[in-house]
């Protein structure tokens, strides 16, 4: 696609209100089909290791993921894509979208146990619809490689929705808060997206918000850690509930980098012998925890912050102050 087309795409899905971000411009040869889904900014720099070379995690003394970036401002617009052909990505929690990504088996892939004859995710949602309700018409994409895009208005209440891997099914996933999908007028290995339904999205339907709906947070609950009774003892502790009220004020898209940086601070304290790694993780997971981050997750955030923290590491003397 060439940049002007792109750019149009771009700017549709702006005129809808949709934030859009540049994708990394896209490349004929099928093996690079994952490299062009992926955000062009920032372009090597994550959450977990950014090191503020990038102007505007610079500017702002953090990073700035690709989902703050996304922007439904022309002028940001036309600005971005007149420098390359880049594709175009729709991030779906600030655009209010909920993405039904309906997949296509590929050829020779192994499908687990049960699942061996689901050629299509609109099967299992087929399925789904026939045992829960009929589904509306709503705006829909045919992906590169022949799946389905599904587009629905994200509910205007209830727990924001986040992205889910096969949790309706076989070949079904989500985007949602924290996820983007490819924009129709975007190439992936030469094959294009394009509009299959030009209609506005239908709002999720009901049934479907409620399988998609992750179990209420258990209540953050303060970790106490053993500390010695002195000025040093006091000074880590403070150190912790500043790290942890850091954590637990942090707000949508921005909680994993918030982790990132709490498990960093109390690292270097670690790493200079004032509380152990186990005491890190024992104060950080259930703060974690009630924000909506994952097990998963958060458990290689802590690690990540941990290895950052311990390469400058904070000792302290016995009147609490660094040494």
């Amino acid at each position: 696609m060439s940049r002007p087309d792109l750019l149009a795409a771009a700017l549709a899905c702006a005129a809808r209100g949709w934030h859009v971000f540049p994708l990394r411009p896209d490349r004929p040869n099928p093996a690079d089909a994952d490299e062009a889904k992926r955000p062009a900014f920032p372009a090597r720099c994550t959450a977990e290791r950014c090191d503020l070379t990038d102007s505007r995690c610079r500017a702002a003394s953090r990073h700035i993921g690709w989902e703050e970036r996304a922007t439904t401002d022309p002028e940001r617009i036309r600005r971005a894509w007149s420098m390359r052909p880049y594709g175009v990505g729709v991030a779906c929690g600030p655009s209010g979208l909920v993405v039904v990504d309906l997949d296509l088996r590929k050829p020779g892939q192994t499908m687990p146990p049960g699942q061996e004859g689901c050629p299509h995710g609109l099967r299992t949602l087929a399925a789904l619809a026939a045992a829960h309700a009929t589904i509306d018409p709503t705006y829909t994409v045919t992906t590169g490689r022949g799946g389905t895009h599904l587009y629905y208005r994200h509910p205007d209440t209830g727990p924001a929705l986040r992205n889910t891997a096969g949790t309706l099914g076989p070949m079904v996933d989500t985007r949602a808060h924290g996820g983007y999908v490819v924009a129709a007028g975007s190439t992936v290995a030469g094959r294009p997206y394009v509009v299959a339904l030009d209609c506005e999205p239908a709002p999720l339907p009901a049934w479907l918000a409620g399988l998609l709906t992750v179990p209420a947070q258990p209540a953050y609950r303060p970790t106490a850690v053993a500390l010695p009774p002195d000025r040093r003892g006091r000074y880590v502790a403070a150190a912790i509930r500043r790290q942890v009220a850091h954590l637990t004020a942090a707000t949508e898209g921005g909680r994993n980098a918030a982790l990132f940086a709490s498990a960093v601070a109390l690292g270097q304290l670690a790493a200079g012998g004032a509380i152990t790694d186990a005491d890190v993780y024992a104060v950080l997971e259930p703060a974690a925890l009630s924000t909506g981050l994952r097990h998963g997750e958060i458990a290689r955030t802590i690690a990540s912050g941990l290895r950052v923290g311990a390469r400058q590491p904070r000792r302290l003397s016995n009147t609490g102050r660094a040494a």
